[in-house]
């Protein structure tokens, strides 16, 4: 399947309020489904990721590089979510995040259950990618501080 070649719309001032969750893997569709409702579930604290899904079957298999190809200099986001074969693939769903700010194209894992600590604050700027970065454990996952 080609790449696309837009840019994906991360330059809209509404997207400094959420961040995108792309799809990449299209191989089990029960999996992204139970990846949306364990992203949009509150936290036992009643917290909750702001995402905007991007499920386009032309981003398919895309890799690090090529996803930030698709990504404008000057994104309003600072963090991109990529939903990929090992996030689909594992029961705690840890999903790539990629720093769009700071250190452009520096990645974590995040599990979801997590990913609301990671967007919350990073879209209030209350810390910084590499806080989370380095909380990771020794597996390359933050699972929590």
């Amino acid at each position: 399947m080609p790449i696309p070649n837009e840019m994906l719309p991360l330059t809209d001032s509404s997207m400094n309020e959420c961040a995108p969750v792309l799809r990449t893997a299209f191989t089990d569709d029960e999996a992204w489904q139970e990846m949306r409702r364990t992203i949009e579930t509150p936290s036992g604290e009643g917290f909750l990721a702001n995402v905007a899904y991007f499920d386009d079957p032309a981003f398919q298999g895309l890799q690090l590089e090529q996803i930030l190809g698709l990504v404008p200099d000057e994104p309003e986001c600072a963090l991109l979510v990529v939903t990929d074969e090992i996030a689909l693939g594992s029961p705690e769903m840890p999903l790539l995040c990629i720093d769009l700010w700071e250190e452009r194209g520096r990645t974590v894992r995040v599990v979801a259950t997590k990913l609301w600590s990671i967007e919350n604050n990073l879209s209030l700027s209350n810390m910084d990618f590499e806080e989370f970065a380095d909380a990771a454990d020794e597996d390359g996952v933050f699972r929590g501080f």
